[in-house]
């Protein structure tokens, strides 16, 4: 039995060692928005916090986790998706399939968090998450406008 701190509720969880994260965070602790994409840390649909830091969670072990690792999932950025980064995404209407979406708000989000006022280029070398559906000019809009407090106008 292993004890998860995930968005602020310390879970009892039961799997293998093995077990990735993402799949904990699924189907043993019943959140969803956390997307399965390709399974080998290429496209991020699967990112979330940990520790403080984006991550790709299908590539870390329950084996690896303790229960004083924080671990942030798109249903814990916030309650009623008043988030900065939440609002500018449906400001912009970021989303078309929508697929990849929360793992790109969740890396939008830790970019923020480390740099508030991101250029184009910085948004570019952080945000790697792939978006089968093309949006990354309306990402990069959107983390201008969160980044903004909600305002349009873009930095560098």
């Amino acid at each position: 039995m292993a004890k998860l701190n995930i968005n602020g509720t310390v879970k009892d969880v039961s799997a293998e060692a093995d077990t990735p994260l993402l799949w904990v965070i699924r189907e043993h602790v019943g959140l969803t928005g956390t997307k399965y994409g390709c399974g080998i840390a290429q496209c991020g649909a699967c990112s979330v916090h940990f520790n403080g830091e984006v991550q790709r969670s299908c590539q870390i072990p329950l084996g690896q986790i303790t229960e004083s690792d924080v671990i942030v999932t798109i249903e814990g950025l916030s309650e009623n998706r008043s988030h900065p980064v939440q609002k500018a995404w449906a400001t912009v209407d970021v989303p078309q399939c929508g697929y990849c979406q929360s793992g790109q708000i969740m890396a939008a989000a830790a970019l923020l968090k480390k740099n508030p006022k991101p250029t184009d280029k910085d948004i570019d070398d952080a945000m790697t998450n792939i978006c089968r559906c093309g949006t990354y000019q309306r990402i990069r809009e959107a983390v201008h406008i969160a980044a903004n407090g909600g305002t349009t106008g873009q930095g560098g």
